[in-house]
């Protein structure tokens, strides 16, 4: 069978219209256009339906490469949300203020989130899933606990980087850092830490877990005048979270103990 002008012209053009979205790196929209075309022809698609079509493809797969690069950046180290928290086995947590908080108004203020509490009661979880949704709105997010972030200013100030760290850690959008008070802070991790929360005041927000209540931080970070003057900048804005309660972690362990105990006894039965 011959191939008339114009089937060969149609066949050029789309060779062409393929070609330009590679240039001008469209890539997932050029692997997409044999489908939409198909799709077009066989729903009587419009030439601006089919077009839009193949735009929203590229914008999805855009929006997914970006969201997978700042979760890489951000460190998260869970993919935890806040559906996946059970505020019923928590009833320490105030629910109303966390739902509050998972809005990110608080990043327009550029205001500061205080998770006070003993071990395992849900304060990492929390902060991490305020994190993640920070993220997929499309907030630039880096997750770091306390000692790692006194270590990496320790190195830097050694290696002559300290601005640079410094300009680092103020960047993102929302900072956590976690485990505050868990570990001893070398000799100069108050003051890195401080001079963080300085650089971050009143710009941008900031999440801190600690296990240590707020009137004993001049005692726990052995520099009172260094742990004052972090607190005041921490609660110029911020929202406190006190969590009194039984440890969340130890219960969703023992959930996971019954339910193997459970799936045990009813293959034994």
């Amino acid at each position: 069978m011959s191939t008339t002008p114009m089937q060969m012209s149609e066949a050029r053009r789309f060779q062409q219209l393929r070609g330009h979205l590679s240039y001008l790196k469209l890539n997932d929209a050029a692997e997409a256009l044999n489908r939409v075309c198909d799709q077009a022809r066989v729903e009587g698609m419009s030439l601006t339906a089919a077009l839009e079509r193949l735009l929203e493809i590229e914008v999805e797969a855009t929006e997914a490469r970006r969201l997978a690069a700042r979760l890489r950046f951000a460190c998260l180290p869970e993919p935890w949300t806040l559906n996946d928290f059970d505020f019923a086995a928590q009833p320490g947590v105030d629910e109303k203020l966390i739902r509050d908080l998972a809005t990110l108004r608080f990043l327009d203020d550029a205001s500061n989130v205080l998770f006070v509490g003993p071990p395992g009661v849900g304060k990492t979880m929390l902060s991490v899933a305020l994190g993640r949704a920070a993220v997929e709105a499309g907030h630039r997010v880096y997750f770091t606990t306390a000692a790692e972030l006194a270590a990496k200013c320790h190195k830097a100030a050694l290696e002559g980087r300290w601005k640079t760290c410094m300009n680092f850690f103020a960047g993102p959008k929302l900072l956590i850092v976690d485990e505050l008070g868990y570990l001893p802070l070398p000799e100069d991790g108050a003051s890195a830490l401080f001079q963080v929360i300085n650089q971050r005041y009143l710009k941008s927000s900031t999440i801190l877990t600690t296990n240590v209540g707020i009137a004993d931080w001049a005692g726990a970070f052995g520099d009172a005048t260094v742990a004052a003057a972090m607190l005041d900048r921490l609660l110029h804005r911020a929202a406190v979270a006190g969590i009194d309660g039984p440890s969340y972690r130890l219960r969703g362990h023992q959930n996971q103990a019954d339910a193997m105990r459970a799936g045990v006894n009813a293959r034994v039965s």
